[in-house]
């Protein structure tokens, strides 16, 4: 079968620059290794000719001789002992590039001694109450860290002394493991891809660079969180390696559990336990809102569970523009400790109302009971 042409397998010009060539075969390779189409044939082939067409072109050499004689230039190279196998730094570059996209290892064979680290992010949980919430507030916080080390300055070396390469990757921070066909980079497991040995170590961070350390810290509470929101502090998280940046810190908010009020989202609902005289002949209660109170008429029959809204009376979320409503649910509370009189109206009572316009929701559901057993 005839072989394509190697541009147009890596799909370049002809005059293509080495880094065009390079990110192209990159792409293909990333997009056609076997380890990530394991049952596909023609993305294994795929794979192995963007593999050769870069072995001759990423080689100035094998690539003159390509331009000018086309396959049977290389062709007589290989046979003469070139081979294909041999590559060069740009092949082997780009491939441990690619394994390091391919495996997650951050690819590249660079040096790593001066490579920094941002510091890990911290999370804070923060319970507040339902008013703290509604309102606004500010409060403060105490939380462990890690901090870079004020004596060696995050080097981890005793002062007047310096970190050493490390003699297992040269200082590099990657070491090279062949694994039959292929060469995986990996990081270095004594230096762990720092590239760096402290052999004299900081007596005050023990050779760790970075200190565990509390601090204090203002938390601004905006008016309108709710349970899960996040506020998020640039900067306060742990210290970063190498002297890299600080994470983050997020403070998560919890709300306690409010005696009168049950939130959701903007929304208030509060239960209101009513007379049954007050239910069955009507009135005026006093409910308790966020701001003080408010009074409402409850209308003759009510019945229990009925819920009265208030507009407005909830509250005004952070990315809302008016606030919520309070809901009040009427709860008919049943008489307790009942005097022997009492109980005698009560009998009298229910003697007096045996029919269906006095309970309706009582024979409503004996007839559904009816209906059900025929």
């Amino acid at each position: 079968m005839s072989k394509r042409d190697y541009y147009e397998v890596l799909g370049v010009a002809k005059n293509a620059s080495d880094e065009e060539i390079k990110k192209a075969y990159r792409k293909l390779a990333m997009k056609h290794h076997p380890d990530r189409n394991p049952d596909d044939k023609g993305a294994e082939e795929k794979f192995k000719e963007a593999k050769q067409a870069y072995e001759i072109l990423s080689d100035s050499d094998k690539r003159a001789a390509y331009d000018q004689f086309g396959h049977a230039g290389v062709d007589q190279q290989a046979g003469m002992g070139g081979g294909y196998g041999g590559g060069g730094s740009g092949f082997s570059d780009a491939f441990s590039d690619i394994f390091g996209d391919i495996f997650g290892g951050g690819g590249g064979g660079g040096n790593r001694r001066d490579r920094v680290y941002r510091g890990a992010d911290l999370r804070y949980n923060l319970e507040i109450g339902l008013e703290e919430a509604a309102r606004g507030t500010e409060t403060k916080i105490r939380i462990p860290s890690l901090e870079e080390c004020g004596t060696c300055h995050g080097s981890g070396a005793k002062p007047g002394t310096t970190p050493t390469p490390c003699t297992t990757c040269g200082g590099h921070g990657q070491v090279r493991i062949q694994q039959g066909f292929f060469s995986v980079q990996q990081a270095c497991p004594r230096c762990g891809g720092s590239g760096k040995m402290v052999t004299d170590p900081c007596t005050a961070c023990h050779g760790e660079g970075r200190v565990k350390k509390h601090k204090t810290l203002s938390v601004k509470i905006p008016a309108g969180v709710d349970n899960g929101d996040r506020i998020r502090l640039a900067g306060e998280g742990e210290a970063g390696i190498n002297g890299g940046p600080s994470g983050d810190l997020y403070v998560v908010i919890h709300l306690k559990e409010h005696a009168v009020f049950k939130r959701d989202g903007d929304d208030l609902h509060c239960e209101m336990p009513i007379s049954f005289a007050t239910a069955a002949l009507g009135g005026e209660v006093e409910i308790p809102t966020l701001d003080g109170h408010a009074k409402i008429k409850i209308p003759a029959e009510t019945q229990s569970g009925k819920a009265f809204r208030l507009r407005g009376k909830g509250i005004k979320g952070v990315r809302s523009h008016a606030p919520g409503d309070l809901l009040c649910h009427m709860l008919v509370e049943t008489p307790v400790n009942l005097s022997e009189r009492q109980k005698e109206l009560l009998r009298e009572l229910e003697s007096l109302s045996p029919g269906r316009n006095n309970n309706p929701r009582a024979q409503s559901f004996m007839d559904k009971v009816k209906a059900f057993f025929g």
